[in-house]
């Protein structure tokens, strides 16, 4: 009975991942189309090549894993051996790889623009999600730690010279899809409503032609650093700040709609020519900050610390090259000011951590209480009171003042809702008043549909509470943090904070007292905070309302799945190896995926302040701070106790 069971179940999981996602994606692509205005990229060749590319690395993997392994790529039935032969040895997920590039091969050949602008990157996101919030874990778990790594991996942090496979692993992980992303940025154009971040006085600045030499230096340079870095170290150090910086400045591209457009000159020489064609190959659209001078800056690094004795001179360089992205009018001086503080933050990003981490550790003991005979009043409520004021004020603002009362009654039934779900979720004698985030969600929803017999759309609603979501959901981990709920498992003293007040459910519930744990509520915030670009810049780009709702849900999903994985909630249930949330997570992307699909539900319209919504937000910001941060500590009855 069990061989059979397990036979039907690995038919099953085939049949679900060959079959049925597949079909689901290409039904996503084909129908998301009419929502994805965006340039149509389409070459048969070009697109089949890819995915060709992509179908070989996968089917690559699962030779491997059959062959070596013993087994398939399958989840709940995995191969008995870890694999490191065959394509593993290059690359240590070929098939999450391979699915991707195809995903892209194929939305090119079909020209679809939702494949490519919207599918694959969310294919892409949910492959990491999976590694990072089951894969790693999952494997840690039954082979360890010590297992060899790919060949193609970020270079180690030795002292040691860097190998071919190191210098090469920089080409493919860093400078190659810095390149591809930087290539989509110019392809999606110069936005409508892009801003000028010239200064007055820097429109009439001469454009000195021959500093396009200096310029254009920098080209060289990078390019030429993984042949030249002279450690392991230098190159990882380079690699990572090369990544990090990459993903901040295209997430300002794409969520800040600044732009600089070059400065006129009369053309004399052959400076001029090759300055006015390289203009011709950019755009004004990723300009701040400047990606010409952060990895000018990285590359000086790595220069400076392969020939100490001239580290002054390939400074100088860098400086020489910032200032000509100002005299080739390429650049205004924001662009640079903005790559050069991009550039510490990237180069500094241990420090920033221990400064968040350091930060979170003293934020998460600071519980603090007051009591007026039976009642207990908690700091950590005002945090929730805060975020809410700031959400239900911004939903005002979106929705416009006609809809406050609409907007009251979606704030309290997503607020009763969460302490509903919670409640029979997680509620337990020690846990009498919790509140759960997707109790919340579905709050908003119901909210809605009551909150349309007012007259008010639907679908408005949604998308403004999606775009207040991630503030209120930031301010509320705030709480978290204090009150010790949605906390992290063990982690190492680098990244883990420790919690010591016996007030944290971490101490009572959790017995993690003392230990480093995961601050996964730190990790929600920071998550938070790229979603709220995201839906923010889709609403002013007059996205419609369920595309907006759709992509909060996707982005809220792959996050959650990745954060519970670190988290160590003793009261979570798992099942078939994912906890709860994740399954819920998983349910968030696909029901997100579906909105993105839907014909045009309306589009927003510009914000509209109002006192009326500010009152609103305050009042119901009140009402959050008591539901939250006041109780009766001495009362056994349901809903009483906070702690």
């Amino acid at each position: 009975m069990r061989i059979i069971s397990e036979r039907f179940g690995k038919v099953l999981y085939g049949f679900l991942f060959v079959v049925v996602l597949p079909a689901f994606l290409i039904a996503w692509a084909a129908f998301g189309d009419q929502n994805v205005p965006l340039p149509i990229i389409g070459s048969p060749e070009v697109g089949l090549m890819a995915a060709l590319i992509g179908a070989i690395m996968m089917a690559g993997g699962v030779i491997a894993l059959r062959v070596y392994g013993d087994g398939l790529p399958m989840s709940p039935f995995p191969p008995k051996n870890f694999v490191a032969k065959g394509i593993y040895r290059y690359v240590a997920h070929p098939i999450y790889v391979g699915f991707s590039i195809l995903c892209i091969g194929a939305s090119i050949a079909a020209e679809s623009a939702s494949g490519l602008w919207l599918v694959s990157p969310v294919v892409i996101l949910g492959c990491v999600a999976l590694v990072q919030g089951f894969e790693k874990h999952n494997l840690a778990r039954r082979f360890g730690s010590a297992f060899p790594k790919p060949l193609i991996r970020i270079p180690s942090n030795e002292s040691g010279a860097p190998g071919i496979w190191d210098r090469l692993s920089v080409c493919f992980l860093v400078l190659f899809p810095w390149l591809i992303l930087y290539e989509a940025v110019k392809v999606l154009g110069v936005p409508k409503d892009g801003v000028s971040v010239f200064l007055p006085f820097e429109k009439s600045l001469p454009v000195w032609e021959w500093t396009e030499a200096v310029y254009a230096s920098a080209y060289v340079f990078v390019v030429a650093v993984p042949l030249v870095a002279g450690s392991r170290r230098a190159l990882r150090e380079f690699s990572i700040a090369g990544l990090t910086g990459t993903v901040i400045t295209l997430l300002i591209f794409l969520a800040i709609p600044i732009v600089a457009t070059p400065r006129p000159f009369v053309l004399e020489g052959f400076f001029g020519n090759l300055l006015m064609f390289e203009r011709s190959k950019d755009t004004a659209a990723a300009a701040f900050p400047s990606f010409h001078v952060l990895w000018t800056l990285l590359a000086a690094r790595v220069y400076a610390e392969r020939v100490p004795s001239l580290r002054h001179l390939w400074w100088m360089w860098a400086i020489l090259v910032s200032a000509s992205c100002v005299t080739t009018g390429m650049h205004a001086i924001a662009d640079v000011v903005g790559a050069v503080v991009v550039y510490f933050l990237a180069t500094r990003a241990k420090s920033v951590w221990e400064f968040i981490r350091s930060s979170s550790e003293k934020f998460s003991n600071s519980w603090k209480e007051w009591r007026f005979g039976p009642v207990r009043i908690i700091n950590h409520g005002i945090f929730a009171g805060i975020g809410t004021f700031i959400g239900v004020s911004i939903v005002g603002w979106l929705t416009g003042p006609a809809h406050v009362a609409s907007v009251l009654i979606v704030a309290f039934s997503s607020l009763i809702i969460s302490a509903l779900w919670a409640q029979f979720i997680e509620g337990s004698p020690k846990l009498l008043r919790p509140y759960g985030y997707y109790g919340g969600v579905v709050g908003v929803i119901v909210g809605a549909f009551f909150a349309s017999l007012l007259g008010t759309n639907v679908w408005l609603l949604l998308a403004s509470f999606c775009v207040a979501g991630p503030w209120i959901q930031s301010f509320g981990r705030m709480r978290c943090l204090i009150q010790g709920c949605c906390h992290g498992h063990e982690a190492s003293p680098e990244i883990g904070i420790r919690y010591t007040h016996p007030r944290s459910r971490v101490c009572r519930l959790a017995n993690l007292s003392g230990l480093p744990i995961h601050p996964t509520p730190v990790y929600s915030i920071l998550w938070n905070v790229v979603i709220a670009f995201v839906v923010t810049r889709l609403w002013f780009v007059h996205a419609s309302f369920a595309f907006i709702a759709g992509m909060y849900l996707i982005l809220t999903g792959l996050g959650r799945f990745v954060e519970e994985a670190y988290r160590g909630e003793p009261q979570t249930p798992v099942f078939g190896g994912l906890r709860l949330y994740q399954w819920i997570a998983i349910l968030s992307v696909v029901a997100g995926a579906v909105l993105t699909a839907l014909p045009a539900t309306g589009v927003p319209y510009a914000p509209q302040f109002s006192w009326d919504s500010l009152a609103a937000g305050f009042g119901f910001g009140l009402f959050t701070w008591f539901a939250l941060g006041v109780d009766f500590p001495d009362s056994n009855r349901r809903f009483a106790r906070l702690a």
